[in-house]
């Protein structure tokens, strides 16, 4: 092969190579619109400078702070049509039960993508006798999915999975502020109380609460499974070690402003779009 022709070769590769790429580019179609549901995480409750109040804008998901660099603010990045398309239909003090009826909410908005967060107060409860109970959360999550199956089979699905709260006591239970605040405002008393114990029977009962949440998380991932526009985090969100300084100091539960951050930071990536 003469010289000449080797670069010809070479500069058609590069063209191809050139023009599969803004192939696989354009196949990128981000969405125009989407709806956040959850609870108060997707809420960023007590992030603002005003306490126990929700403040939407440090949303990890809808939220327009800059310094947060939502769902919304990096699809807006690459798609200036989801300007003004973001809603957050979560609700402060959300159980599973309460998910079809913000998906319903989210079906009215005719959105094109959904991302469901919930499941965090099916496990932080009053005690551990007041979890919910694995088969009603597997209902009502599919009841959820089955509503968005039908009513809206278009739009595209992530759903998170639930944060590891036995990581919040492993991480802050020598924290005497963060044991106080947690006793004085009975926060997440089936994993929370008597934090500074380390009793067998207290020890014990924080791992039969883990293990609801570990079966909360299973029973989200079978039913995104059986539905092909959801996308599951593949435990993302419980796997994530989160530091002390992601956690608000005014409740030492819910994430900071930094903790909305890396929670975008940490899920966004894995959706396919």
């Amino acid at each position: 092969m003469t010289g000449i022709r080797r670069v010809a070769v070479a500069f058609a590769a590069a063209i191809c190579c050139l023009a599969c790429a803004a192939s696989a580019a354009m196949a990128v179609v981000y969405p125009n619109s989407m709806a956040a549901a959850g609870d108060s995480i997707t809420r960023a409750f007590n992030t603002c400078s005003f306490p126990f109040t929700d403040c939407v804008q440090n949303s990890w998901a809808t939220g327009t702070e800059a310094a947060v660099n939502s769902f919304y603010l990096r699809i807006r990045a690459v798609n200036e049509g989801i300007t003004g398309h973001a809603n957050n239909d979560a609700r402060s003090g959300a159980r599973e039960s309460n998910l079809p009826e913000q998906v319903r909410r989210a079906i009215e908005q005719r959105v094109e993508f959904v991302v469901i967060d919930m499941g965090a107060n099916d496990v932080c409860t009053s005690g551990e006798e007041t979890m919910t109970s694995v088969a009603s959360y597997q209902r009502e999550f599919e009841a959820a999915i089955n509503e968005l199956r039908t009513r809206l089979p278009a739009a595209r699905v992530a759903v998170g999975s639930i944060p590891n709260v036995y990581t919040l006591w492993q991480i802050l239970h020598t924290n005497r502020s963060a044991t106080e605040t947690w006793r004085s405002l009975g926060i997440c008393q089936s994993m929370l109380r008597n934090a500074t114990s380390t009793s067998r029977e207290d020890e014990e009962r924080r791992i039969r609460v883990r293990e609801r949440e570990v079966e909360f998380n299973r029973v989200l991932e079978r039913v995104c499974a059986t539905y092909a526009n959801c996308q599951w985090d593949r435990n993302t969100g419980y796997e994530y070690r989160f530091e002390a300084n992601e956690v608000g100091t005014r409740d030492y539960f819910h994430p900071s402003q930094r903790g909305q951050h890396s929670i975008a930071e940490i899920e966004f990536p894995l959706i396919r779009f």
